[in-house]
């Protein structure tokens, strides 16, 4: 349990139920657990964004950088993915209520460790963030880079319980520049 670590290593996590999933998640993944969800919602922030968004950032960056730096220390970065990302990104503009709303046009994802390539930033958009303007990546290329460092093929389908096919990733591809040249 995380009773068994120091307090130093809570501490560095930070003491939220994100942090403490983190924490979990590292534990889990030294004992073999192949998927490991953590979340941290509140990021629709249609309201008080600014507000908002810091608190989020101050219970995220700890807990994420921390997971990163142990899971690099122990050596299995190397064969763990990690990805962070939502459901889509958040409008450029302020709304009238100082909070910025659904915008599937540009957003961000990370992805470290498992055979991603670090230390890059992948694409851009324009000086006002509303367009991709470099290095699109689609969903289903993103999917398909997950998907290929997990070792499932990007290509095929899976069953559901009842029988319906659903495809893995949409007829994506990895996306090379994201792979570790190694």
């Amino acid at each position: 349990s995380i009773a068994d670590e120091t307090q130093a290593v809570k501490d560095a996590y930070g003491d939220t139920a994100f942090g403490r999933g983190c924490l979990v998640a590292r534990r889990l993944v030294e004992r073999g657990v192949r998927v490991v969800e953590v979340t941290l919602g509140g990021w629709d922030t249609h309201k008080d964004n600014f507000g908002r968004s810091k608190k989020l950032m101050s219970t995220l960056d700890p807990a994420m950088a921390t997971l990163l730096k142990e899971l690099a220390e122990r050596k299995l970065l190397d064969s763990t993915l990690v990805l962070w990302m939502g459901d889509f990104g958040r409008s450029p503009a302020i709304n009238g209520n100082d909070g910025r709303d659904h915008f599937p046009k540009a957003w961000s994802a990370v992805l470290a460790g498992g055979g991603i390539r670090g230390g890059i930033t992948h694409g851009k958009t324009d000086d006002a963030g509303a367009n991709v303007v470099e290095k699109k990546v689609t969903v289903p290329n993103l999917f398909a880079t997950i998907a290929t460092q997990m070792g499932v093929a990007p290509h095929a389908s899976m069953m559901t319980p009842v029988g319906r096919p659903i495809s893995v990733t949409d007829s994506g591809s990895a996306v090379p520049e994201l792979l570790s040249k190694s």
